[in-house]
């Protein structure tokens, strides 16, 4: 999980880049084709053609509406928001998948990881600067993200144990390609050879990096593991900074104390169980 996230990250900072020229929708498309490579890869190593099966068409259909809601949605944030901003407004998932959990997986959470999530949760509303004057419209388009992609990963936990990986994320990601080839069919523009590399590594780091999350999620409770995306932000924070000149505000670093601190207490409390 933890090396998912810095490649997630690395492309988003690619998918900002690449949003200067194109659409969220082409972006998605193009970067949803090299996606492709690490799931041929896998494929061919893990199973062939016969891995690809689906058992439980319907909860496929519905991992594969909300992987499509939140790539957008998070590609969004990524490109109208500063990079640190749209990753600490994301780490409300973790939150979201524990207040979750009990009810979508049957899985026990106590009152201090309850309490946890509250604390997490103010520290949310202080990065949105919840008062008339200051309020960022646009953070709830990741907030929005972070909702959508909580409901996702709780899905990808509960269908890992009758899909395989290669059905899930191969089915998710021709989705992805077909919506974005739909949707961006009036606006595509022309790409050059430099653009269709930056697509490329950034499809390939993502379709790398979703394949270990599904990995980790497979591997343990999705309370456990989602806290580890908090690394994300020292990433952000790097290379916001060092590419954009972004800094984040006081709201921004506060909130996000609340938010990881409680992510992590979750994490603490569940290795002593």
């Amino acid at each position: 999980m933890t090396l998912a996230l810095f490649l997630l990250t690395v492309s988003d900072a690619m998918t900002k880049t690449l949003g200067e020229k194109f659409e969220v929708s082409q972006i998605l498309c193009l970067r949803a084709v090299f996606m492709m490579v690490p799931i041929a890869i896998m494929t061919a190593r893990t199973g062939g053609f016969q891995s690809l099966r689906v058992n439980r068409v319907r909860d496929i259909l519905l991992r594969v509406v909300l992987f499509i809601l939140t790539t957008v949605l998070i590609a969004t944030s990524m490109i109208l928001l500063p990079l640190a901003d749209a990753a600490a407004t994301l780490f409300a998932g973790p939150l979201f998948i524990t207040a979750l959990a009990p009810w979508l997986l049957g899985e026990t959470v106590g009152w201090r990881r309850w309490a946890a999530v509250i604390v997490g949760f103010v520290g949310v509303l202080i990065m949105l600067r919840p008062t008339p004057e200051t309020l960022q419209p646009l953070s709830l388009i990741a907030l929005a993200a972070a909702l959508s992609s909580a409901f996702r990963d709780v899905i990808t936990r509960r269908i890992s144990a009758t899909e395989t990986t290669n059905a899930i994320m191969f089915w998710s990601t021709l989705a992805l390609i077909g919506a974005g080839a739909a949707t961006s069919f009036w606006d595509w523009e022309p790409a050059t050879i430099i653009d269709m590399i930056w697509f490329a590594l950034s499809g390939f780091l993502i379709g790398s990096a979703h394949y270990m999350m599904i990995e980790s999620y497979r591997a343990a409770e999705a309370s456990v593991v989602s806290p580890l995306k908090y690394t994300a932000i020292l990433w952000a924070v790097a290379l916001g900074y060092f590419i954009w000149g972004d800094t984040p505000d006081a709201f921004i670093l506060s909130g996000s104390v609340l938010v990881v601190s409680s992510g992590l207490f979750i994490l603490y409390r569940e290795t002593r169980r």
